[in-house]
């Protein structure tokens, strides 16, 4: 039961954070399904930093994690101003947009990591070896009877994901640019009546989408993948808009939504090693998050309500 709360909350809070920032895109009346190519290019920005910073900071140190996941959420971030520029400033379809920047991203990190490979560590191959990252335990709050697991064996970036959602939190909530970022999803030409640009608003939204996607995809390229390869792009982008729709578009519903879908993958993998099932049951557990998708989606995302202009393309003065 332990090592199963510990995996499932290894793997929800990634798509938690991911979820938080396909909220504030989408709060922000963009439509974004782009969260699965901006934590891929995420994950291969920080993957690549590690790579090249090998000969000069220590494999695996502080120091290296820190400077990855900031190089990951930059790499994320500027990738998304690819989906801000079409969608914003070129008027394009905002699904289409974010389904082409999907598939751009694989394809081009992919080749990009079988061409750099050989010019890096001198051998070719598919995939940027990093490790896992170190794991913590806290003292005292581990010692709690029944909650104390939740303090144990925890990866660096389950504490920075924690602190990144509550700085999330408070600014969609509790800010006024967060007031402002909510009502461009809901009444954008009275954001634009009282003289703020939408267009610069949803901007920042889409950033943030970015930066907080590739922060994830480091999550899982310093974890569950402990490398960065094509494997990095296993639909946890489509997992975390699940969440985020499931959760009304909300922050603490999605945040419950992704800890299901991770206690549903890592129960999973606990029963086919308790039952000591072949191998082969062991990549059938991994639909299990997918398939709860699906069922959660099927019978309660017809009393979710989007933000009013979601998906609209803002034009000025048009009432």
């Amino acid at each position: 039961m332990n090592r199963m709360i510990i995996d499932g909350l290894a793997f929800a809070l990634p798509l938690f954070i991911m979820a938080v920032g396909g909220i504030y895109s989408e709060q922000s009346g963009i439509t974004n399904l782009a969260l699965e190519g901006f934590q891929g290019v995420g994950a291969f920005t920080g993957a690549l930093f590690v790579i090249m910073s090998a000969g000069v900071l220590k494999p695996g140190s502080l120091p290296q994690i820190l400077l990855a996941f900031a190089a990951a959420m930059a790499g994320g971030a500027v990738y998304s101003l690819l989906h801000a520029l079409l969608c914003i400033r070129f008027r394009a379809n905002m699904v289409i947009s974010g389904i082409v920047i999907n598939i751009l991203a694989m394809a081009v990190t992919v080749y990009l990591t079988k061409q750099l490979n050989p010019l890096l560590t001198g051998a070719p191959s598919d995939k940027f070896q990093l490790g896992v990252s170190m794991r913590i335990t806290i003292p005292v709050l581990s010692n709690i009877p029944v909650l104390g697991v939740v303090f144990k064996d925890l990866y660096l970036f389950e504490i920075w994901i924690v602190l990144l959602a509550v700085i999330a939190w408070f600014i969609l909530y509790k800010s006024r640019f967060g007031l402002r970022l909510r009502a461009c999803g809901d009444h954008p030409q009275a954001v634009d009546a009282a003289g703020v640009r939408v267009e610069r608003i949803r901007l920042w939204a889409v950033l943030v989408s970015g930066a907080l996607s590739g922060f994830a995809g480091m999550c899982f390229a310093y974890s569950i993948s402990a490398s960065f390869s094509s494997a990095i792009y296993a639909g946890y982008g489509y997992l975390a808009i699940a969440a985020m729709i499931f959760g009304n578009w909300k922050i603490l519903p999605a945040l419950g939504a992704c800890l299901l879908f991770g206690f549903a993958r890592s129960g999973g993998n606990e029963i086919v090693l308790l039952l000591q099932m072949p191998g082969a049951y062991a990549d059938l557990v991994m639909i299990l998050p997918y398939l709860l998708t699906l069922l959660l989606l099927v019978f309660f995302s017809g009393n979710n309500q989007a933000p009013r202009a979601l998906g609209e393309v803002y034009e000025k003065g048009k009432r």
